[in-house]
Parts: C-alpha cells; structure tokens; sequence
C-alpha cells in the first residue's frame, strides 16, 4: 500500500523530522473537483477524474472497474493533464443502477506486484471486496442547507425554563410519574428515577435563551422528543397528535419554530418510527378492541406480555410497517404524523428518526428501507428542502447504500467511536471506567493509524453525496461527555477542531461547548448552568472553551473547502493526523496532534505558486522550506492553514 495512511504503522514514540516529504498517494473521491456536481439520471455517462503523483519513471496505466447490473466491467482511463507533480486522469462511469460502484486499477513499475486498487479506502496492493467501491447515486443529496449547517442539539427538560428562573424545583402541575429535581440536582446515571427525573425546562425556555445558540455560531436547532410520554426522554410516546403540554403545548413549539425561522434557524425534530410506548392511544386501542384498526400496527406474540417489546421493553410496544393503515397514519401527507410537523403552524425543517436501524426489522421482516423511501417521499411532498436523518450506532453502510433512503446518520461508526479512541486516555480518573457506546468494555485507546483506518473503512461504505450530509459529533444525550471522554481541555480542543474540519454536518451536544460533564447517556443530561453562563463562566462552565467552539464554528462558515471540499489524507502517526480539505478556488490543510510527534515535511507544491500559508488556526507557523512544507510537531492541539 503506498497511501501515506500506511506511513509509521509500528512507531513506537515521536518520530524524527521527515528527510523528505511525506508522499501523497493517488486520489479520488466524490466532490467536485473529481466528480461533476450534479445527480446523474441512468443512461447517463459520468467523467470521473483521478489524480496520480507523478514518479521517476513512467506514468502508471489507469483502468476504470464498473458493476454494471451485476457484472464488473473496465475501461481505460485517458491522461487528462497534470504538471512537475501530479497527473490527472479521467474515465467515463456508465450509469446503468441506481447505484453505481466504480474503483481505479493502476498498474506499472513502482506499484506493489505491479498493480493496485484505489478505492475509498486508498490504494490496496491485493483483491478487495466491492464494500469500498465509489459511488453515484441517481437520488438527490440531501439539501445543500443541511451539508452547511451545524447542528446544535437539545433535550428539552435541561436546556431552560420558560420562568426563567433556575434556583429550584419545577413549578406548577406536574405528571404522575415525574420525580422532581432541583436544577443544579445531578442527573441520575442509572436505577430508579433515571427516566423520571424531571427538571422542568420547557420550549419557552428555549426560545428565550436563542441568543446562546446564536452567539455561538450554529444556524440549527435539534430536539429530541416534545410528544407527550410517561418519561423525561419522551420516546414513549402517548400520541403523535400534539405537543406535549409539560412543554408549553402546541402554540410553545409553533412559537418556537416562528422565533427560528425569523432567526434564519431551522428546527428539526425526533420521532421514533420502531415503537410507542405503551400509553400511546394507537396501542390502547389495538390492545382494547381486537378488531380495531390499530391492531395490525403491532407485533404480537403469545408469550407475556402479549406483544413485542422493543429489545423486550414492554413499555416500548413495536410498530409492524407491513400494515398499510400505520404507513398511512404516519407518513399519508401533510395530516400525518410526518406531515404535520412539517407544515404550519410548525413548519419544521427535517425529521431524526430514533432508532432507525431496526426500524422495520423483526425475525424474517426487514422493511428499513421501504420505511426510509416513504418517509423521504412523504416530506418531499411538503417540504422539498427538509432533511432526513438516522439513529444508527454502528454500521449503516447496507442502510445508506440503496438509493432514496436516509439522507444520512448520526455518524457514530465513521466520525464518534475513531475519534474517541485517539482521544481517550482510559488510564485518566476522568475516562476511567466509561463504557465503550454498548460494549461491557472501556473505550480503548488506539493509534491514529487505526482511528483513521476505521473513518475510512466505514465511510468508504457510503455514496459521498451521503458522506457529506452525515451528521458527526463527539458526544450525545446517549453518550458519556466529550469533555469525560477526552479528560483535557486540549484534546477536546483537537476533536472539536476534528469536528468542525470534517466531511459531514457537524452536530454538538448542549452544554459541550461550556465544558460539562457526564458519565454515561443519561448523566450527561446536564441542565444548563444559566447562572454560571450569564456571569461569565463559573466552576462548571468553561468560558474558554465556549470561544473555541465559536471560532471554529466560525471558521468552518469561513471557509468553503471546510463546507463542500473532498478530503484527501496527508500523514497519518500514531499521535499526529493531516489532511487536505479542497475545491477547485480553495486549499485547507488540518493538522491535529494528540501528543508531541516530532513533526513531518509535506511536499511543497501544496502550497501555490507566490502564495505563504495563512494560519486559520491554533497560532503554529507552518515551515515553508526547500524540501516542503514543515508541519510542527509540538501537541496536543489543532492547527488549521490556507494553502491556496
């Protein structure tokens, strides 16, 4: 393998300063600057181009691998330009599927055997799998809004109180199942009280603190459920017809949703299309009249407690989407389910769908994806513009292949698990004892080496018009906190500068950005510190880290290469990764550093002619030197730079 993902594998320790420049391999992937921006309709031919270093010797001969209903086919690729060092190449893609895979073969002197592959993985010297294969889709990407966004997410009962008042207990009516806590209290981890911990914020109290999010640079808001349930999470639901009143109702969240948009924000929601709880009137109907239309919603069994449970939850009774009475109910126009929130009053601008990935999967049914297609289908009736989203913890590749499905996921597989594991350090008291997501196990601590090999393995699985509307985050209201991950404030400054630089939507946590704290899903269900907040900081509120979220935020709203660029990595060390971000107009180089690494050259023609790298951020020069560009090998931090 000559991808410089490869380099340093075995490093023990910091590595001396390159004698010569870390080599770039050769390229490909779906942005503009390899693949026209447009979606292909079949029967189309589409140009792909490829970027090959230029050697010594000759240029190496370049052969395009198409499936083509089934069957690989190969055609040559023709020399399309290039300069002292690098060479283009360019290949016709038939469009004969709605997805179609494609890799590049080049062969000649200098490659391993005489031959590799370049697939999304980077240049392998054996036999691969078509896992990893380029793609182009016949569906349209998501929308252009939502590649762009960052995305800042909320769980109602902990953000604010409409009373605005934060020094005790939750007033007024509360239901019969809430357990109140004062809002300084500390969210229960586990046992009882965990899901009935009630704090008392509300959608009022949101919309009045929108100058936070504002001030910090995100542009969306995400709320996990506002229906009525039997919980403070809400994903057991009790109907789909309203707004939970515990939250101000109906006229709070249209309120709420008015206030955005005048804001130039957008609003998107959480609904939960595998189950109901079992409060819901759909379950109370189907379980009190067995001829009720409602009973072909669910899965029923003979053993206790008479239906299924999601994961055996008999709170949680599982929807059956064979029955075409539930699809018409949930996604049957603007008065469905899907539909009404999408429409005024409310007017949101996308739907994240809980547990998405056994959505529609029971025994022998799998229905994932015709779920994904009528949900897709139903908003783009009522909304064209709005974004479709995915709860998926671990592989979604088979998931976000098929077209007309999920625009993306929430990016745990490919962006949150590599980043934790580089940035963890299990023998700190912080992280110490942090599960690994649903693993019995600690979060384990592994060079860049294998962090990166696992964002490009997963990601490769996936159309890079689904990559770049995939949402990554450090953390979530079902993860322990960034900042517990991390254990210091300078790693969580790398995986933010990660986070911002990266192909994808970025998504943070409320409350991330002020440093709190949590051990697992529901610790970290922190309320927000409004008193610390409002003074400028205080023992849990970290101010400083709130103006490097900013600035990074900033910086990615700076930069078009951060927003549409493709991605090509450049050095990849145990404890220091590179890579490129860029567009035809713009050149972006990120460096991030967990520990001291001693530092590397990149080749110098990065750097445009007459130009000097323009330090974006994190302060450290960047060496322009004979033999290249000097990268600094100081850490932990992130160093962002302008090449062209």
């Amino acid at each position: 393998m000559s991808d410089p993902t490869t380099r340093g594998r075995h490093a023990a320790g910091p590595a001396a300063p390159d004698a010569v420049a870390v080599p770039l391999g050769a390229h490909h992937d779906g942005s503009a600057l390899y693949v026209p921006a447009r979606t292909p309709a079949l029967g189309d031919v589409v140009p792909v181009r490829l970027r090959v270093p230029a050697g010594a010797g000759p240029d190496p001969e370049v052969w395009l691998r198409v499936v083509e209903d089934g069957e690989p086919r190969v055609y040559p690729a023709r020399a399309d330009g290039g300069d002292a060092h690098e060479r283009w190449f360019t290949a016709d893609v038939p469009v004969t599927n709605p997805v179609t895979s494609y890799r590049f073969l080049l062969a000649g002197p200098g490659r391993p055997g005489g031959q590799e592959w370049l697939n999304g993985e980077g240049t392998i010297a054996r036999d691969v799998p078509d896992t990893s294969d380029f793609r182009l889709s016949t569906t349209p990407p998501g929308p252009a809004w939502a590649r762009d966004a960052v995305v800042y997410q909320v769980f109602p009962d902990r953000f604010a109180r409409s009373s605005g008042r934060h020094d005790g207990p939750p007033e007024g009516d509360l239901p019969d199942w809430a357990l109140p806590a004062a809002w300084g209290d500390e969210p229960i981890g586990g046992g009882p009280g965990t899901g009935t911990q009630l704090y008392g914020g509300d959608l009022g109290g949101i919309e009045r603190r929108l100058d936070h999010l504002q001030r910090l640079g995100v542009d969306t808001l995400y709320l996990t459920p506002v229906f009525p349930g039997r919980s403070n999470h809400r994903y057991d639901a009790r109907t789909f017809d309203h707004v939970d009143p515990v939250l101000g109702g109906d006229e709070a969240f249209a309120s709420l949703a008015r206030a955005l948009h005048g804001r130039g924000m957008r609003l998107v929601g959480d609904l939960t299309t595998n189950h109901t709880g079992d409060a819901h009137d759909w379950f109370r109907r189907a379980v009190g009249d067995p001829a009720a239309e409602e009973r072909s919603f669910y899965y029923w069994q003979d053993a206790e407690p008479g239906y299924v449970g999601w994961l055996g939850h008999a709170s949680l009774p599982k929807l059956d989407h064979h029955a075409p009475a539930l699809a018409a109910r949930m996604f049957g126009g603007p008065s469905s389910v899907v539909g009404r929130y999408l429409s005024e009053p409310f007017g949101m601008d996308g739907w994240r769908v809980d547990v998405a990935n056994m959505t529609g999967r029971q025994g022998a049914d799998d229905l994932t994806h015709e779920v994904a297609e009528r949900m897709r289908a139903a908003m783009a009736e009522i909304n064209p513009d709005a974004v479709l989203i995915a709860e998926h913890f671990h592989d979604a590749g088979a998931d976000l292949r098929a077209a007309g499905g999920w625009h993306g996921t929430m990016n745990y597989s490919a962006f949150t698990r590599p980043v934790w594991t580089w940035l963890t350090d299990p023998a700190s008291e912080a992280a110490a004892g942090l599960r690994y997501v649903e693993l019995p196990v600690g979060i384990p601590r592994r060079p860049g080496t294998a962090a990166v090999a696992a964002m490009r393995e997963f990601g490769a699985a996936v159309p890079w018009s689904v990559t770049t509307h995939q949402w990554n985050l450090l953390g979530s209201h079902d993860t322990a906190r960034f900042r517990t991950i991390a254990g210091s404030r300078d790693l969580v400054e790398v995986g933010v500068g990660l986070l911002m630089t990266y192909p994808g939507t970025p998504v943070l946590f409320a409350g991330d950005e002020g440093g709190l704290v949590g051990r697992n899903g529901e610790n970290s269900r922190v309320p927000m510190p409004w008193d610390q907040i409002d003074a400028g900081g205080g023992p849990t509120w970290d101010t400083g880290l709130f103006e490097t979220y900013r600035s990074l935020i900033a910086l990615r709203r700076s930069s078009r290469a951060l927003r549409e660029g493709g991605l090509r990595w450049a050095l990849v060390r145990d404890d220091a990764i590179a890579y490129l971000r860029e567009t035809a107009d713009e050149r972006v180089l990120v460096l991030a550093a967990r520990a001291p690494w001693g530092g590397a050259l990149l080749p110098g023609h990065l750097l445009a002619a007459g130009e000097q790298p323009e330090n974006l951020h994190g302060g450290a020069a960047l060496g322009v030197e004979p033999g290249g560009l000097r990268l600094p090998g100081d850490g932990p931090g992130v160093q962002v730079w302008r090449l062209a």
